[in-house]
């Protein structure tokens, strides 16, 4: 069973509806018995790095998560401000991430741009691999996302690295640490871009 973590913040029933067009059983709960029981887990999430962060603690989240990922290697993929959260730090906020991936989540800085390109980044664009994986095993040369997002990830290692889009500069928009997966996208707007990648995660 995959349990897609509901902590108040996220597309979580498209998220859901996705998961049921390609076929894979998943359900919402913010219970940590059923999250204890997860198979795999997903953390979507829309908002403030600190909303989010307050959110799952409020609710009692991080000890069973921090378990489920670091001790029983569950595993998790972080959509979005999901995918901010695994890191350590965000310039958005004061409160720390989980830090499962050694990276920080930065703001995107276009004073030295001369397209003067607008914040949020919003809309479809490339995520292109750097490197073999079986996230983005057999998926089109040509991958598009749909993305909204105003801050960015900055890896400690570039070996965490998966996928990488352009929006004035390289960015990381998709990360993986062992069990650890996240897409700064969002697989669940995504069309068929989104349901082959998660069949592939799904597959792992």
């Amino acid at each position: 069973m995959i349990v897609i973590i509901d902590y108040g913040m996220g597309n979580i029933g498209s998220i859901l509806n996705m998961m049921k067009k390609i076929g894979a059983k998943a359900t919402i709960s913010s219970q940590i018995v059923e999250i204890e029981q997860a198979d795999k887990l997903i953390l979507p999430g829309v908002g403030s790095f600190d909303n989010g962060m307050k959110n799952i603690q409020e609710r009692g989240l991080i000890p069973v998560l921090n378990k489920k990922v670091l001790e029983d290697k569950t595993p998790i993929l972080g959509i979005c401000l999901g995918c901010q959260l695994i890191t350590k730090s965000s310039e958005e906020g004061t409160l720390p991430g989980f830090g499962w991936i050694e990276a920080r989540t930065i703001r995107f800085n276009f004073r030295d741009n001369p397209d003067n390109l607008k914040i949020p980044h919003m809309g479809w664009n490339m995520a292109r691999p750097s490197k073999a994986d079986p996230l983005t095993d057999n998926l089109e040369d040509e991958q598009r996302y749909y993305f909204v997002h105003s801050f960015h990830l900055m890896c400690d290692h570039e070996e965490d690295v998966l996928m990488k889009t352009f929006y004035g500069f390289e960015f990381a928009s998709a990360v993986r640490k062992d069990n650890v997966v996240g897409v700064q996208f969002h697989p669940e707007k995504s069309h068929k871009f989104g349901m082959n990648l998660l069949r592939n995660w799904v597959g792992f």
